[in-house]
C-alpha cells in the first residue's frame, strides 16, 4: 500500500525554476535609447523583432543594402540563420567573426536567449 501512494505522487514543480526556465528564453534587444526583453519568435528576423515591439533599431532598406541594422549578437548567435551573402557584401569577414549580422537577416531559428545590441555606422 505504502509503494503505491509514492507512485501515483505527483512530483512537485518549482516556481522558481520554471521562472527561471522562462528567463532563459528572452531575447534582449537593444536600440540606440530603448532597451527590451521580448518573447522569442522563430522565422523573423531580429530587425522585424524589433520593430513589433517598438525598439528604437535603426533600418532604412530591410533587405541588407543599407546596413543601417548592423548589430552586435551578444550571446545565442547559433540560435539565429547562417550569414548569408547580403551580409557578406556588406560586413567585413572581421566583423563577422567578432558577431556582427544586420538584424534584417538574421532570422531566429531556434528558441533561446539572444541579446543583440543595434551598432549602426551612423
Amino acid at each position: 500500500m505504502k509503494f503505491r501512494r509514492l507512485l501515483s505522487k505527483k512530483a512537485k514543480s518549482n516556481p522558481n525554476s520554471e521562472q527561471k526556465n522562462l528567463d532563459e528564453q528572452v531575447i534582449k534587444l537593444k536600440g540606440k535609447f530603448k532597451e527590451k526583453s521580448v518573447k522569442p519568435e522563430l522565422n523573423i528576423s531580429l530587425l522585424d523583432l524589433a520593430v513589433k515591439n517598438n525598439i528604437d533599431w535603426q533600418f532604412a532598406c530591410t533587405n541588407g543594402n543599407c546596413a543601417r541594422c548592423r548589430c552586435y549578437v551578444q550571446d545565442g548567435a547559433e540560435l539565429l540563420s547562417d550569414v548569408n551573402s547580403a551580409e557578406n557584401s556588406r560586413l567585413d569577414l572581421q566583423e563577422i567573426n567578432d558577431g556582427y549580422r544586420l538584424g534584417c537577416q538574421a532570422m531566429i531559428v531556434r528558441i533561446g536567449p539572444i541579446t543583440a545590441v543595434n551598432k549602426s555606422y551612423y
